[in-house]
């Protein structure tokens, strides 16, 4: 949990640089690293599944 809670405030921090300084986009370049993140976590956790189907 406290994972989120850092992740979350990270976040935050981002969009409160983007706000400030005028650089919108950095707003899509986090978005896309987060969904990149989570791909690779989703995918290693259903490899071990995959295989044994095979």
């Amino acid at each position: 949990m406290i994972f989120f809670k850092h992740l979350g405030r990270l976040l935050k921090e981002f969009g409160q640089f983007a706000i400030r300084n005028k650089a919108w986009w950095i707003i899509p370049v986090v978005l896309l690293l987060l969904i990149i993140g989570i791909l690779v976590v989703a995918g290693q956790t259903v490899a071990p599944f995959i295989y044994t189907i095979f």
